[in-house]
């Protein structure tokens, strides 16, 4: 099946297990964009009784924890060189996965701490692979549960806002529509969701030094 079918057939298909797949799908090494999928689901779910808007972020939350958990896991076990290995095999560039993502992947890692699991998932490039170098670090389960679900939630809710506000403010009348816009903007809107909680973090610990 070619990525135009396959989009399509997901766009018609829109349930809560379709959502939970494909997210943990995206979530994991396997290249799938997030905006297929949240946004037309939250823009459905305003449209008819189908599903609802609040469980469609719960379920592609649900379903990144799986795929972030099979990155986290398969890194934990696999070790360093055979990641490199297959980041470096034509497997790994299949899956638009190469040395110097998986690099930036575990510099954000080293830079951010544990913090950057929840940060990294804001992160164009950085979302899918930022739970290699958990894995790799051996971070605590529960911590990288944590931090992944916080910022898989905050992510799957701006793309669900983004379905919402398309809905209401838009002459959009089909999930492939709604797609094609929320792909125009996301990457703008995530920066600029990092941006604002990095400021909050920073006012934070800067209050907290202060005391």
């Amino acid at each position: 099946m070619e990525t135009a079918e396959l989009f399509r057939w997901v766009l018609e298909n829109l349930n809560y297990w379709v959502v939970t797949l494909f997210m943990a799908i995206e979530s994991s090494f396997v290249p799938f964009p997030s905006e297929v999928v949240v946004p037309p689901a939250a823009w459905k779910a305003m449209a008819d009784d189908s599903m609802n808007i609040f469980l469609v972020v719960a379920f592609a939350t649900l379903g990144a924890d799986f795929g972030a958990l099979i990155n986290y896991y398969l890194a934990k076990w696999l070790g360093r060189p055979i990641v490199y290995r297959f980041a470096d095999s034509r497997l790994g560039h299949l899956c638009l996965i190469d040395r110097a993502k998986v690099e930036h992947a575990e510099a954000y890692f080293r830079e951010h701490g544990a913090a950057s699991t929840f940060f990294g998932r804001l992160v164009p490039a950085v979302r899918q692979l930022i739970s290699i170098p958990a894995g790799l670090a051996g971070m605590r389960i529960d911590k990288f549960l944590l931090y992944t679900t916080l910022g898989a939630g905050a992510w799957n809710s701006v793309l669900a806002l983004m379905g919402y506000f398309i809905y209401r403010y838009t002459d959009l009348k089909t999930p492939e529509d709604v797609y094609q816009m929320a792909t125009t903007y996301s990457h703008e809107i995530g920066y600029g969701i990092l941006a604002v909680a990095v400021v909050v973090v920073g006012v934070l610990i800067y209050k907290g030094v202060k005391k």
